[in-house]
């Protein structure tokens, strides 16, 4: 007889199965921001070709995610409601293809519309991975495996700026779409041939009347679905301090190779390559936050807010430093230590978007998150930045960044101050693999 693999407590599949599924998840976060970053080492020869002026560059990223904006929320819903994996294998497969037609580009407005088209992909993937990734572990090894996750943000976003700058500097920018593009198409194909956990029904359970009666289960309404995200202001404070967040990091990510390259005059691929360096420094960060927050937790409810808290503020000093105090060597020390801290905050945030809500709205609540970080934050950061650096310098307009993640500390400690009690609002219900 075929012996079984032994499912333990709080998984939904063999321990094997489903590493294997999060190792497939991280890939594919992995490529997403190396498609998604790549842009950012390739601006100098973008701008030389189409004399474009820094504002209009801005523009290469926050087309990405004003598609992100537009279609996160109603993606979210088909993937609550139909396939993670499904949805998942689609989205990554358009915005690989996406990345690919770049390559093909021959004006700077075609050059934006594939951008966009990345971002269409791009969609979805963060509700449903971090939504798959809530249900395969247990909730307290929730900020961990987020904060493991997560790392592949700064590891894609490092490979992509610096493999870019390397692909351009021999075969040409738009060799560096097409490369980087294969990849994340074969992870996709794989994505298909995966497993999931069933669609979780939109019901609640009622408390009854008579004490000792049978807990009654009854479809949610339409008010109680609004009320699931309204009425837990700790949850709306997590959102936005990830906005203010994100607003810094994506205006960093995208303008720091310019930065290097105009404020100290050294070469395109070496500008590129030290500022990769500040973006992978951050894969300490996330995991090593979400693994300490998770330790906290035992002892502490609402550590999940208020260890962001506390690293957020951090980070703003050592970006102040970084921008307003030093230069040369020691500014970018600075900048180093900025990467490891201002990333320990996404395990623990995310987890909460996924801790305060029904676990059949999962990826809805990180939809929302992703809409406002991505609205307010990612669209506007790297535009306003290059705006400002027009009027003034780069120098100059990225030292107002610390203000920003100095307010996102602020929210998240207030939320912390919230969370108990927002988090005894929600309804338990156990998982079930398809």
């Amino acid at each position: 007889m075929k012996k079984t693999a032994e499912i333990l407590p709080g998984y939904i599949f063999p321990r094997k199965y489903t590493n294997y599924l999060f190792s497939l998840l991280f890939l594919l976060y992995m490529f997403d921001y190396i498609d998604r970053m790549v842009v950012s080492s390739l601006l100098p020869y973008i701008k030389a070709e189409f004399g474009t002026s820094d504002t209009k560059l801005g523009l290469l990223m926050s087309a990405v995610y004003l598609s992100i904006v537009i279609l996160t929320f109603p993606v979210s819903l088909i993937i609550d409601r139909w396939s993670r994996r499904r949805t998942i294998g689609v989205m990554a497969a358009l915005w690989s293809l996406a990345t690919a037609a770049a390559a093909l580009t021959r004006s700077f407005g075609a050059l934006v519309f594939t951008r966009t088209f990345i971002g269409i992909g791009e969609a979805g993937y963060a509700p449903g991975g971090s939504a798959m990734i809530s249900g395969l572990y247990p909730i307290e090894k929730r900020s961990w495996m987020m904060g493991l996750w997560n790392a592949a943000i700064p590891l894609g976003s490092a490979i992509g700026v610096a493999g870019g700058g390397f692909i351009a500097a021999h075969w040409g920018w738009r060799s560096a779409f097409g490369i980087v593009a294969i990849p994340g198409l074969i992870i996709a194909l794989l994505f298909f041939f995966s497993k999931d956990y069933k669609t979780v029904k939109l019901i609640r359970n009622r408390t009854p009347r008579i004490k000792g009666a049978k807990i009654e289960k009854m479809k949610m309404t339409t008010r109680e679905l609004i009320q699931e995200f309204s009425e837990k202001p700790s949850l709306l404070l997590t959102y936005f301090g990830m906005m203010f967040v994100v607003f810094t990091t994506t205006s960093l990510l995208f303008w720091l190779p310019s930065y290097f390259s105009r404020e100290y005059g050294i070469p395109e691929q070496q500008s590129s390559t030290k500022a990769s360096l500040v973006m992978l420094l951050a894969l300490v960060g996330a995991p090593l936050g979400g693994y300490l927050v998770d330790r906290w937790r035992r002892k502490k409810l609402n550590a999940r807010l208020v260890f962001p808290g506390i690293t957020s503020v951090v980070a703003a000093v050592f970006c102040f430093l970084a921008f307003v105090a030093f230069k040369d060597s020691v500014q970018y020390i600075f900048l180093l230590l900025f990467g490891v801290t201002v990333t320990m905050f996404i395990p623990a945030a995310g987890a909460v978007t996924q801790d305060l809500v029904h676990p059949g709205l999962r990826a809805t609540s990180y939809a929302i998150a992703v809409v406002i970080q991505n609205s307010l934050g990612a669209i506007l950061g790297p535009i306003i930045i290059g705006a400002i650096s027009e009027r003034t310098d780069l120098g100059t307009a990225l030292s107002i960044l610390p203000v920003f993640v100095l307010i996102a500390g602020v929210l998240f400690l207030i939320g912390s101050l919230l969370y108990k009690k927002d988090i005894e609002k929600v309804d338990l219900i156990e998982l079930e693999a398809d």
